[in-house]
């Protein structure tokens, strides 16, 4: 069984595009140290709109490719063996990610479904849905949908600091492998998990404060008024 999270950044310096690229590496390098420390198996590398080769996902710490589409509706994790290294903010349609992440043996996952998404009100058929650290109180909405729709559910932190990883994850019953890890995903060998302990709480807060403030988290119209933290 490998533990997973399944949606990390490399990338800390939004818009400055130049310097951002310098530094992936070593972002990559913080990524891997901070979840090997906490016991995890891989991470995913989804980064907005970008794919960049970081780290061999053969070796014993698994780098996933992926990235991290930000489509008309919402944003769209794509990982697997091949996704797409560039893609353009609010130009494709949901169903135009996920059929490009079918065409190159990637999975097409709805990430944090209640934070400035509509994609779960599609008919679009996704392969799964996230469970997002940075906002565990909606949790039981999400299951909700997994369930109405009969997709998996899978966990990631949405990381954007090393500090944020591995808080929370997916177990994965799968070899070491993108392919294999692919098809766990579609077969539903998959669970998430959330860490506990006061800096995570403390994380999730403090993102909920800059989310709410920015107007980015949906009241769940029709379906539910999601628990405080």
């Amino acid at each position: 069984m490998l533990s997973i999270d399944l949606h990390a950044h490399t990338r800390f310096f939004h818009g400055r595009d130049r310097l951002a690229h310098r530094f992936d590496p070593y972002g990559h390098a913080a990524l891997v140290a901070v979840a090997t420390r906490r016991g995890l198996d891989g991470v995913a590398l989804t980064n907005h709109d970008y794919y960049r080769p970081l780290g061999d996902p053969h070796e014993d710490f698994l780098s996933i490719p992926g990235i991290e589409i930000s489509t008309t509706k919402g944003h769209v994790l794509v990982l697997g063996p091949d996704p797409p290294t560039r893609t353009k903010e609010g130009t494709l349609t949901p169903k135009e990610a996920v059929d490009i992440a079918h065409d190159r043996g990637c999975v097409a996952i709805i990430a944090h479904p209640f934070r400035n998404s509509t994609i779960r009100e599609t008919e679009v058929k996704f392969d799964a849905i996230e469970c997002n650290g940075k906002h565990p109180r909606t949790w039981p909405l999400v299951r909700e949908i997994a369930e109405e729709r009969g997709i998996p559910l899978v966990g990631g932190s949405d990381a954007h600091y090393p500090i944020e990883v591995g808080r929370a994850y997916t177990k994965i019953n799968a070899d070491p492998s993108p392919e294999a890890i692919v098809e766990a995903i579609r077969d539903g060998r998959v669970e998430p998990e959330i860490a506990g302990g006061t800096i995570s709480r403390f994380v999730r807060r403090g993102y909920r404060r800059v989310h709410k403030r920015k107007d980015h988290l949906d009241p769940t119209p029709g379906i539910a008024t999601p628990p405080d933290d």
